[in-house]
């Protein structure tokens, strides 16, 4: 496999909300480090450490997207949508657990696979995903009613 291109940040991953946008931003910052670390022949250490990271950081975002959907009424508007979303988000929190336990046995993942992983996930999310909801919470904020 390839090694995976560094995440490059532009209008077209924006979603119009300030909140989830900066919080993007520092997510693809986040893997554009650790791919840079991973790409210099990582240890145990820096494994366990981007990881940790990148998992703190992601739970605090999902926790933020949430807090919104919540706030804007999107899980009783659109509710197999939120619950996609939210599914998104565990299946990604799990994942990267799972990588997390395998580093914990002393098994540490090829990199490039991983890197593949995390970068497409966060760019299919974006596009397919927050983008949906960040729709939704633009036309609750400006008063119009929001297309599900």
């Amino acid at each position: 496999m390839p090694t995976p291109a560094r995440l490059v940040w532009d209008d077209s991953l924006a979603t119009g909300v300030p909140e989830i946008d900066e919080q993007h931003k520092i997510l693809v910052h986040t893997l554009n480090e650790a791919g840079e670390k991973l790409g210099k022949g990582a240890g145990l250490d820096d494994y366990e450490a981007i990881t940790q990271q990148l998992l703190s950081y992601a739970l605090y975002h999902f926790d933020t997207e949430e807090a919104l959907m919540q706030a804007c009424g999107y899980e009783h508007a659109n509710a197999s949508d939120a619950q996609r979303h939210q599914t998104q988000h565990r299946s990604f929190t799990q994942r990267v657990m799972a990588v997390r336990d395998d580093l914990k046995a002393g098994i540490l993942p090829p990199p490039d696979p991983l890197l593949g992983f995390l970068n497409s996930w966060l760019l299919d999310h974006i596009m397919l995903t927050d983008k949906r909801l960040a729709a939704f919470i633009l036309a609750r904020r400006e008063g119009t009613p929001p297309h599900p």
